[in-house]
């Protein structure tokens, strides 16, 4: 998984005289233009950036069967407007993920990553996005009552601050 080396951006869809497309962190695996961003660490979940964009086409079919691909490997793939996240030109998945309390300082140095030259949250929400991408999960394999308010594109930031307000 060599990480430390130079940060590439994912091949794109040909561009026109619009707004070049954004790509979702915690896209689809089966969306045709879809590329692993990386895997997850069996120690604590966060993902493990990949250096160099691999088509999820290539790697779905190498999974043993029965393991969902979220379950091991994080996705990205364009940003489109159907998404239940959209909000406008922005995703609301980013701001509710950014409204959770951070489990580490957020003054380390933002992971390599090979999205991030095309990144929508990067582009919506800067290195602050950055900090917290590892930590999400694409889906939640327990009764988590938190990863499914955050997940939900109906709650909002001021619902998931209130929720944790009164779970302390």
């Amino acid at each position: 998984m060599g990480s430390e080396q130079t940060a590439t951006a994912p091949a794109a869809a040909p561009t026109t005289t619009a707004a070049p497309a954004t790509w979702c962190p915690s896209g689809e695996a089966r969306a045709p233009e879809s590329v692993v961003l990386g895997v997850r660490s069996a120690a604590d979940g966060q993902v493990v950036y990949l250096a160099d964009p691999v088509p999820a086409s290539e790697v779905l079919g190498t999974l043993p069967e029965g393991i969902e691909p979220t379950r091991v490997l994080r996705f990205a793939s364009h940003c489109v407007s159907a998404c239940a996240n959209r909000r406008g030109d922005d995703c609301s998945l980013v701001e509710r993920v950014l409204t959770l309390p951070s489990a580490t300082a957020d003054t380390r140095a933002v992971p390599r990553c090979h999205l991030r030259t095309r990144c929508q949250w990067w582009r919506q929400s800067g290195v602050a996005a950055c900090h917290r991408c590892p930590a999400v999960t694409t889906a939640t394999f327990r009764e988590d009552e938190l990863a499914t308010l955050v997940a939900d594109p109906s709650t909002t930031p001021e619902q998931l601050a209130a929720w944790i307000a009164d779970s302390a």
